[in-house]
């Protein structure tokens, strides 16, 4: 084993001092990136460190995991503390739920299944080629590139993390500069547990995020908006880097004419408040018939005095990012008739403390921002529809997004959902709980992005899974050759049939 094996097999906790080692003809390899010339650097040396010593062993990736595992563990605390410090205020509680819990499940999940993920596996083969055979072997891809964005930077860290380090993959993390605090801790955090020719942390505003996306990478994952999701694939477009963005859209709900409507209020409305709508996946807007409209309204504000009582000081409550996404979205709601936005508390918006607290449209006009826009904050638009092909036309013209929820009894007409849309994924009676499934892929479609991770998907999706044809000592491909004789032609004859 060489020495560079043995560091990034080595389990103890702190290996700090690694940022201080060099090899010979190499620069100082950095836990932590800040600068252009920095990221540039690091990434020569992680990309050099893939070609030369390739991830192939369970138990070197094993140990990533085991760190990452104890990262989070000794530390969760003070990430979900930056957290909090980055919104204004965010529930350390809805951290614990929302981030830790599937960041500490995923890690099990790919602990237990890895190992058997990565063998080479048999594939079927024509009965033509026997006694040839097919063979699937997994390899890592050599370095992954993660950029972060803020709304859930922790489980949008770890999360391709996992799936890059099962996969025998090194790994550069861009953190969001809208969340500046978790961003230095999550840096110190990694600096601690990892040595930086596996894992580093690059820090720093749009230029280093821009630089970041031109790296030539050997694949590139992306979570935010469409908009910079498009920039991101063209940066990545000159280097031929493979990129999976998952972005956002507007994930409708679906409320059947047979539903169990207090059922549906209650998980759209979990869906709707989690980090205060902050949520990729959260209910974007709701479609249903005009006769439930006043009840649902109705039982939305009886939902929020029950989960959320004295919603200005609720220590569950979590408050709007930054002044910029506060006034972005205050902005919809003053440019929508009065009559419309219906608030669910009696508490206003304040946009000093940025507490957004939730509030219904009734039946916006389709062209106004809150219908074209991703909301991303706790407002709930309410569009009726008449009949089910309706709802079904209403999101077929529009861009298909992420996820697509469906709340009602009917097989036939759930059935009818399913087999009529395109979403990246769906939820029948509840919503955004795909996203914890790890048997699942997870990603969209079209503007909602490309690609999907998580589980084993995630693994095979940052590995190359590398086609092998294994042909036997004895075969008949040798009557295949020239000169072709009356042999030739009638295998030929008989194969074209």
């Amino acid at each position: 084993m060489t020495d560079h094996d043995q560091t990034i097999n080595n389990q103890a906790v702190n290996i700090q001092a690694a940022n201080n080692q060099t090899t010979s003809g190499t620069e100082t390899s950095l836990s932590t990136i800040t600068t252009i010339k920095q990221l540039q650097a690091q990434f020569s040396r992680l990309h050099t460190l893939s070609r030369s010593h390739p991830i192939t062993d369970w138990a070197t990736r094993e140990a990533q995991l085991d760190n990452l595992e104890t990262l989070l563990s000794d530390n969760q605390t003070n990430l979900a503390k930056a957290i909090s410090a980055d919104f204004g205020y965010r529930s350390e509680s809805e951290t614990q739920f929302a981030e830790l819990f599937p960041s500490f499940t995923g890690i099990s999940h790919a602990k237990k299944h890895g190992k058997s993920w990565m063998k080479t596996r048999r594939a079927s083969i024509s009965a033509l080629y026997m006694t040839a055979h097919n063979e699937i072997q997994p390899q890592p891809l050599g370095v992954v590139g993660i950029m972060v964005p803020w709304n859930y930077p922790l489980f949008l860290a770890i999360g391709p993390m996992i799936d890059a380090l099962t996969a025998g993959n090194r790994v550069m993390v861009k953190m969001s500069e809208a969340a500046p605090k978790f961003a230095e801790a999550f840096a110190k955090a990694v600096a601690h547990y990892f040595s930086p020719d596996m894992v580093c942390v690059v820090l720093g505003e749009v230029d280093i995020a821009e630089a970041f996306s031109k790296l030539p990478f050997d694949h590139l994952l992306y979570t935010g908006s469409t908009a910079v999701g498009k920039k991101v694939m063209a940066a990545a477009a000159p280097n031929l880097t493979p990129v999976t963005l998952e972005l956002g859209g507007k994930s409708p709900v679906i409320v059947l004419d047979d539903v169990n409507l207090e059922n549906a209020v209650n998980r759209v409305m979990m869906g709707k408040t989690l980090n205060a709508g902050q949520t990729c996946i959260a209910p974007d807007y709701v479609l249903i018939q005009r006769q439930y409209h006043e009840r649902f309204i109705s039982l939305a504000k009886e939902w929020m005095q029950k989960h959320y009582p004295n919603i200005k000081s609720n220590q569950d409550y979590s408050h709007i990012i930054n002044d910029e996404q506060f006034k972005r979205v205050a902005g919809y709601l003053q440019k929508l008739p009065t009559e419309r936005v219906q608030p669910l508390t009696d508490i206003e918006a304040n946009a000093e403390t940025r507490l957004m607290p939730p509030v219904v449209v009734a039946d916006p006009e389709a062209n106004s921002e809150v219908m074209q826009n991703e909301i991303f904050a706790p407002i709930l638009p309410l569009m009726h529809y008449e009949t089910l092909d309706d709802a079904i036309h209403f999101i077929n013209a529009r861009p298909r997004p992420l996820a697509l929820y469906v709340f009602g009894n009917s097989e036939r007409d759930i059935e009818k959902v399913r087999a009529h849309t395109v979403s990246g994924g769906v939820c029948i009676n509840e919503v955004i709980m795909h996203v914890a499934q790890h048997d699942l892929p997870f990603g969209g479609v079209g503007h909602s992005g490309m690609g999907a991770y998580h589980g084993k998907a995630g693994f095979e999706r940052l590995s190359h899974m590398k086609p092998v044809f294994v042909q036997s000592k004895l075969n008949g491909l040798n009557m295949l050759l020239p000169p072709y004789g009356g042999l030739f032609k009638k295998a030929m004859a008989l194969l074209l049939k």
